[in-house]
Formats: C-alpha cells, sequence, structure tokens
C-alpha cells in the first residue's frame, strides 16, 4: 500500500526532483482499457481497480487530482481479438506514456513489422521488466518471463522467456535510474541497447503476435517512448507502424 501511494505522490506532480521532461505524444501508448463495443481504447482511466478519472490507488490517503489522460483514440487501428487491460494495480498517467504500481501493461499497438523499435526510461528503480509479449500474457503475475507468453529483460539484467534465462547483461552494465533502454525486435530475437550502446545479449523463443510489454513493482517508474526516441534506432530498424502504415 504505502508504495502505490508514494507512487501515485511522485508521477502525478509536475517537475518532481530528477525527473526528465517527456518529449511529445506518440501515436501508439500505453493501453489501459479495451472496450468490445466500438473496439476503442477509452479513458480517462487511471487506477484500473476502482475505474476513476483520478489516481485513487487508496482513496482514503491520497486522490491525486491529475488531469485525465487518456483520450479516446478511435482513430487507430483496433487490437486483435482478446482483452487488453493493465495490472489491476497498475497506474497509467502522463498521456499514456508512464508506468507505476504494481503489474504490467501492454502498448496500444502489435509489433507487425519486420523490424521494430521501442524505448523505455527509468525515471526510479524498482523491481522492473520490459520486453515483448502476446495477448494471453498475464499482467498481474510479476515478474513476467515465467511462461510462453512474454519475453523480458528484468531489472537485474536478466533476459526470461518460459522461466528460463535467455541471456543477461554485463554486471557493469546494469540500467540505473535515468537511462534509456532501447529493445530491438525483429521477429526472431530480441536486443537490449543501453543509451544508445548494443549489450549483444540477444534473447529469443516468443511466438505469435506480440506487443511492448511493461511491468513494475516496489516504487519503480518507466516512460516509454514509441517515436522521438533519444537514441537513434539500430540501421533497419523503426518505430512501431500500424497495418495500414505497413502495407
Amino acid at each position: 500500500m504505502a508504495a502505490s501511494v508514494f507512487c501515485c505522490l511522485r508521477c502525478c506532480r509536475d517537475g518532481g526532483t530528477g525527473h526528465i521532461p517527456l518529449k511529445e505524444m506518440p501515436a501508439v501508448q500505453l493501453d489501459t482499457q479495451h472496450m468490445d463495443a466500438g473496439r476503442l481504447h477509452l479513458g480517462p482511466v487511471l487506477c484500473s481497480r476502482l475505474r476513476s478519472p483520478v489516481c485513487s490507488c487508496h482513496r482514503e490517503l491520497v486522490v491525486c487530482t491529475y488531469p485525465p489522460i487518456f483520450t479516446g483514440i478511435s482513430e487507430q487501428p483496433p487490437p486483435e481479438t482478446g482483452q487488453l487491460s493493465p495490472g489491476t494495480d497498475v497506474v497509467i498517467v502522463k498521456n499514456g506514456r508512464r508506468i507505476c504500481g504494481t503489474g504490467g501493461c501492454l502498448a496500444s499497438a502489435p509489433l507487425h513489422q519486420n523490424k521494430s523499435y521501442f524505448e523505455f526510461k527509468i525515471q526510479s528503480t524498482g523491481i522492473w521488466g520490459i520486453g515483448v509479449a502476446t495477448q494471453k500474457v498475464n499482467l498481474n503475475q510479476i515478474p513476467l518471463g515465467r511462461d510462453v507468453h512474454s519475453l523480458v529483460m528484468r531489472n537485474d539484467g536478466a533476459l526470461y522467456h518460459n522461466n528460463e534465462e535467455k541471456n543477461r547483461l554485463p554486471a557493469n552494465s546494469l540500467p540505473q535510474e535515468g537511462d534509456v533502454v532501447g529493445i530491438t525486435y525483429d521477429h526472431v530475437e530480441l536486443n537490449v541497447y543501453l543509451n544508445g550502446k548494443n549489450m549483444h545479449c540477444p534473447a529469443s523463443g516468443i511466438r505469435g503476435t506480440v506487443y511492448p510489454v511493461v511491468y513494475v513493482d516496489d516504487s519503480a517508474i518507466l516512460d516509454c517512448q514509441f517515436s522521438e526516441f533519444y537514441h537513434t534506432p539500430p540501421p533497419g530498424f523503426e518505430k512501431i507502424l500500424f497495418e495500414q502504415q505497413i502495407f
């Protein structure tokens, strides 16, 4: 409970010490709610436990009257069949760009193209993981990487899929607060870049249609960057494209 309250206070205030201003809102965002009627992602939804337009994970202790951040994005194509939603204690703020609380969240678009690139900035350390996952992943069971539905790099630098360590970052290259972690995925391998540098620790094994995924716990706060990157993507890789843009 204390961690969630602390998270709400830190995530909702602007200009917090050590927090770097976000770039412009990208087309792809962290997905907070999926509705069968009309198949739209609608908001505002900040706390999925209470389905409230304000961040009220623990109403008796804190109510962050941060303005609604998730607007209708019907101009974007709908996801594939299945229910997309964050973990029950996840908080999404900053125009669908920042995640805190406890649990995981998928992005609002799958990786259809051959070579995709996206980034996450570590605003506050804790327990976290980033990578790719299918819609069958259980976003409440963290850390991810325990089954065939997710392939992630965890905060300790280990890359996990199906409860097996596939690779690991060098001990002297673990991401710290303020670092930018880039992810490339080509439908075979996932590779990790730390502040623009290739860590040469590929991991593979996941199958099917995947989405960017992120999870947090223990006061971790991460920002996603799906366009206007901090670092130039590796040759051949680019931002996530919707199917219409590919064809």
